[in-house]
């Protein structure tokens, strides 16, 4: 027990055990209108949770360099499931997003899994020192991001740069390369948001949420309401009123929201400080992993929770556009949870190992 990282995996349960309760308080009105059962959305996290905590437990006893040697058939694999949601017949398109495969008796979301392989996939090549690699970065990013753009899914892309353009970094790479790069990535950034007409509509109440109420200006103004309802202390778990329907998306994108309205300011910064422990403890993993591969692993999937709580919480207190990102182990979601969970096994295998 002494080789385990107790204070990740405690911060990792209880972020998972209070996202249950949270997803029960937040869906149960909605669960009993759409399926008659109150209890549909938990069902579906218990089972989520059992598996990805199988998973936790498997990859904590599995030797984290055997990645190394599969590397590139994870990746492939992975690239392989995010052509496959454009296929007629295992695609599976919701609220105008083609993001899932549709497996007859689970649906797969492979953006999700893609943060992992390619964290494990980048480790892999630039643990090692190679000149003249720039090219191909790029080369293998563009592709990874235009599949998923496709989708579309832009906050899931903004993740996988911000993972890329990590690792990249703490290679070793020129920072004059990045230079160069950022401003280019910005401004393609900026003309996709511009051709894609829900994207556009996103930024544009962004930048002035109290013009029409269309789709968008609503969901940011129910998210405020619950935010300004919570005040300090918040108005008590149970109580929340945006629950009821008013709150899109009230178990999965916008469960802070509810969270911050029941336990009000100091619940909500207390969540927060959970989340950052969370990070500070993955990124001092990679500091004292024994390897490269390791030093790049943890950091990489560090990199992607954290990236994944950042733009949540920016998109709920109305700091950035309004985004489809879940929040890391409390949002009601499968592939989501299983591969976080997963990605925190390799944490807690990498930790042992550096003892």
């Amino acid at each position: 027990m002494k080789r385990i990282d107790l204070i990740l995996l405690g911060s990792v349960i209880f972020l998972t055990i209070f996202g249950l309760f949270m997803i029960y308080d937040a869906s149960s009105f909605v669960a009993f209108r759409d399926f008659s059962d109150k209890y549909r959305y938990v069902k579906d996290q218990i089972v989520w949770i059992v598996l990805g905590f199988g998973a936790l437990i498997f990859f904590t006893k599995f030797n984290y360099h055997r990645f190394y040697n599969l590397a590139l058939p994870l990746l492939l694999v992975s690239i392989g499931l995010l052509v496959m949601v454009f296929i007629p017949g295992f695609g599976l398109k919701l609220l105008g997003a083609r993001r899932w495969i549709d497996f007859g008796f689970f649906t797969l979301q492979p953006s999700e899994v893609v943060k992992l392989t390619l964290a494990i996939y980048l480790s892999a090549w630039l643990s090692s020192k190679e000149k003249g690699r720039i090219g191909a970065f790029l080369l293998l990013l563009s592709m990874i991001l235009g599949l998923i753009m496709l989708e579309p899914d832009m906050g899931t892309a903004a993740i996988i740069l911000a993972l890329s353009v990590t690792l990249y970094f703490l290679s070793g790479a020129n920072v004059i390369q990045l230079l160069i790069t950022f401003p280019i990535m910005f401004l393609a950034g900026i003309v996709l948001i511009v051709l894609e007409p829900y994207r556009a509509a996103r930024l544009a109440t962004f930048f002035n949420f109290n013009q029409d109420v269309s789709a968008s200006s609503y969901h940011v103004r129910q998210i405020l309401i619950a935010l300004g309802s919570g005040g300090l202390m918040g108005v008590g778990l149970g109580n929340s009123l945006q629950k009821y329907a008013y709150l899109p998306e009230n178990a999965t994108d916008s469960i802070f929201a509810i969270i911050a309205e029941e336990l009000g300011f100091i619940g909500a910064v207390g969540i927060i400080g959970v989340f950052l422990l969370i990070i500070f403890r993955g990124f001092a993993i990679s500091k004292n992993a024994k390897d490269m591969f390791g030093k790049l692993l943890a950091a990489g999937i560090t990199t992607f929770l954290a990236a994944q709580v950042f733009i949540n919480l920016a998109a709920q207190t109305a700091l950035l556009p309004l985004t489809g990102i879940p929040l890391p182990f409390i949002s009601h979601g499968g592939t989501a949870l299983i591969i976080n969970l997963t990605s925190i096994g390799i944490l807690l295998n990498i930790k042992r190992q550096s003892n």
